[in-house]
């Protein structure tokens, strides 16, 4: 017998755009629903999606996936207190909202086949766990298949211009007073402990932003080995790969085909600063939208000269994204660098914080509020800034010979797993031959 498959019915667009403004705005919060880190023994029921296919969504327009975010942004303000109904929606509450299958009908036969997400390891234990992918992301990278031709969202709109503007969007939703009623919702989500904040009456934040760069209290990130003149820490609290060499990181991580120094620093090929970071080392640290929000210094060492400010894209960062060979995320996106110079062996760090889909700005912080950002002498362990809303990245390229990554994290990122790791964790050391300046 021949089984044919049923046709999965396509909805208009002008009854899509109807549908889209007749989501109830305003619903009672419902029931938190956590989001948690899952073992292994708990993703045994399906696999997780690992290649990103045009098919998945094939008879769902571009309109469709647009009109979702679009209304998963507008959400986060109309639902300010249940962040699940908006950005931080992931599959496992997507049943709760009704609109959801209406707008993407195949979204739900994802989830039943697949866990969307990554999988992570626990570097005290060395256990592999699962973290799920919010939906806005998985949308997100489904419309770069869409990015690099002349295809309009709604007629109206290139997609590069369509996800510059929902950040944009999302940011001033999350700096408004009103969203401040996101806050409780958004621990709950995470399960997120107030232990460690400098400020934990959460009543004392201004607005949502206000709490996602909140400050840690001075002592909660130590810098381990901090006596040891030759360690490299980790700049932020996040998921961390690292590659002893940049053809390392192209080989195992990052896919796209115009990853290059030159691409990502901004820089012509024959430039003094391309041929510096050459051959350069490569520490990829992702932040989850759960994360502590600053990023901190991971040398000791000198800033040289004010930030580099290179404008983008807003594609997001996720590893699904940047192992795709079709998209360029990190040289398309939006990016600030600054230099430093490595007191130790004099060589030189490019610190670059990447943009991503939904991430509001880049904000530095080094040197307090002195407007001369030039030659700035930072420790280990000091903050340099911080991000806005949504997950974000930053590419931190050390000069070929300065440093040797610890061995667990290259054993980690050689099996494409990232790693868990907090600020001021070891991720290195200088290479003593090269401290002889």
């Amino acid at each position: 017998m021949v089984s044919c498959a049923i046709p999965t019915p396509t909805i208009p667009n002008f009854l899509k755009y109807k549908l889209y403004k007749s989501i109830p705005h305003g619903l009672p919060a419902s029931p938190v629903v956590a989001v948690r880190q899952l073992s292994m023994a708990d993703m045994a029921d399906k696999p997780v999606e690992t290649v990103i296919q045009h098919e998945t969504f094939l008879s769902t327009t571009e309109d469709s996936l647009a009109l979702t975010l679009e209304a998963l942004i507008d959400s986060s303000a109309t639902n300010a207190d249940d962040v699940t109904q908006g950005v931080d929606m992931h599959m496992m509450h997507m049943f709760r909202i009704p609109w959801m299958h209406k707008l993407i009908p195949e979204l739900e036969k994802l989830a039943a086949e697949y866990h969307i997400g990554n999988y992570v390891v626990i570097r005290t234990t060395g256990e592999r766990v699962f973290e799920s992918m919010p939906i806005y992301a998985r949308i997100g990278m489904h419309l770069l298949f869409y990015g690099k031709g002349q295809i309009l969202l709604l007629g109206t709109e290139t997609v590069a211009n369509f996800l510059k503007r929902l950040s944009i969007k999302q940011g001033r939703i999350y700096d408004s007073p009103q969203s401040v009623a996101s806050i409780l919702s958004f621990i709950k989500t995470y399960s997120l402990s107030l232990k460690e904040l400098l400020e934990p009456d959460i009543n004392q934040y201004s607005c949502f932003n206000d709490f996602f760069s909140r400050k840690l209290k001075p002592d909660a990130r130590p810098v381990q080995n901090a006596q040891d003149p030759l360690g490299i820490c980790s700049a932020a609290d996040c998921r961390l790969v690292v590659y002893q060499t940049f053809d390392l990181a192209r080989e195992f991580w990052v896919k796209g085909r115009n990853f290059t120094v030159p691409e990502l620093l901004d820089v012509p090929p024959a430039s003094d600063t391309a041929i510096t970071f050459d051959g350069s080392s490569m520490a990829i640290f992702r932040l989850a939208p759960q994360d502590y929000h600053r990023f901190h210094c991971p040398i000791d060492g000198m800033i040289d000269g004010e930030p580099v400010n290179i404008p983008g894209q807003y594609y997001t960062v996720n590893p699904q994204a940047v192992n795709q060979p079709s998209f360029d995320v990190f040289t398309a996106n939006v990016r600030s660098i600054i230099y430093m110079t490595h007191e130790p062996t004099g060589k030189k760090v490019a610190f670059i914080a990447i943009g991503a889909l939904l991430v509001g700005s880049v904000v530095w912080t080094y040197g307090g509020d002195a407007d001369d950002k030039k030659s700035v002498a930072v420790k280990r362990g000091e903050e340099l800034g911080c991000f806005k809303y949504g997950g974000s990245t930053i590419v931190a390229l050390f000069e070929r010979g300065l440093l040797e990554f610890d061995a667990d994290l290259i054993k980690n990122s050689e099996e494409t797993l990232e790693t868990l790791v907090k600020v001021g964790d070891s991720v290195g050391t200088s290479v003593k031959e090269s401290c002889a300046h």
